[in-house]
């Protein structure tokens, strides 16, 4: 071969080099660290991920009280699916001027089903630490808002925190003469009340409904979810907001259909009235909130219309 052909046979290799394809990393199986933060007046307002769990068959036993068919028919109005329907963890923190608030605690790393337990990275991505939060809100005592307040070696994840629960919650969840009288599937909550609360008895506050849980923040009463279910309202200025926890599940079903009893509902009727009250509320004051179970990042505002509400998710901004 003469030196014609091997410099031609060179230019060509090195074009074919510019041309082909250029090799991919592999695609992520995870998405970007799921936190979102805006304004509320002076306060900061962080909505954070805790991860997920699918419910394989939303048809059978996920409400109470409508047939499958009505089910079937609003999830599918809402284009969601009849098999493996989402639910969203997420917890909300206040940044207030006096400190650093948590509303609930998540499930936990490691603690509880797959694909949960993400609250701690996602808090770090955020910049949260968990040395930094002052109290630790708490709306209610299933395990997936407070098996997070403790470790796997059951020690405080929130370790410098003040950890307040409502007064009707704390009585009936502590007391396992209680156990009896509630559902079998949440007869659990005795054992993990009695576990994570005991690393934090002498940090631990009791409010009453409807109390000041720190300045700015008050409680409402919403039982029926719970015996002592609690939302929250935050004021700062001229501006509020409401921290709705579990007062309804997937907006999409227990928002458009507010009468419906969720399985999780520990007294079907009060949860409903409940939650008309409390959504009622929110619509008729133009106000935002942040749920616990919403599709992240939860927040939003509602809107009241014929039977029900709808659940309108804040524009998503590029700035806090």
């Amino acid at each position: 071969m003469n030196r014609r052909l091997l410099l031609a046979g060179a230019a060509a290799g090195i074009a074919a080099a510019r041309t082909a394809p250029a090799q991919t990393a592999a695609t992520p199986e995870t998405q970007a660290p799921g936190f979102y933060r805006f304004k509320v007046g002076d306060f900061t307002v962080t909505t954070v991920h805790d991860g997920f769990v699918l419910r394989a068959n939303p048809l059978e036993g996920l409400v109470t009280n409508a047939p499958a068919a009505e089910v079937q028919a609003v999830l599918e109005g809402a284009a969601l699916p009849v098999r493996g329907l989402m639910n969203p963890y997420i917890v909300t923190f206040v940044e207030t001027g006096r400190g650093l608030v948590a509303f609930d605690a998540g499930t936990g790393a490691g603690q509880m089903a797959p694909g949960t337990g993400l609250l701690p990275r996602n808090m770090a991505a955020a910049g949260l630490r968990p040395e930094d939060v002052t109290l630790v809100a708490i709306s209610h005592f299933h395990g997936d808002h407070i098996t997070g307040l403790t470790t796997r070696e059951n020690q405080p994840f929130f370790p410098n925190a003040e950890v307040a629960v409502p007064a009707a919650e704390w009585a009936w969840w502590s007391d396992t003469a209680n156990e009896a009288r509630s559902p079998q599937f949440q007869r659990g909550n005795f054992a993990n009340t009695a576990r994570r609360f005991a690393p934090l008895r002498a940090r631990m506050r009791i409010f009453e409904a409807e109390a000041e849980v720190a300045p700015g923040i008050r409680a409402i009463a919403t039982p029926g979810h719970t015996p002592g279910h609690c939302a929250f309202h935050i004021a700062s200025g001229r501006e509020q907001f409401f921290v709705t926890a579990d007062a309804a599940g997937r907006p999409e079903l227990f928002l458009r259909q507010p009468g419906w009893h969720s399985v999780f509902d520990f007294g079907g009727a009060m949860a409903v009235e409940s939650r008309r009250r409390l959504f009622g509320r929110i619509a008729a004051e133009r106000a935002r909130m942040a749920a616990y179970h919403f599709p992240f990042p939860g927040t939003g505002y509602i809107l009241e219309e014929t039977g029900g509400f709808r659940f309108v998710p804040a524009d998503w901004s590029s700035v806090v």
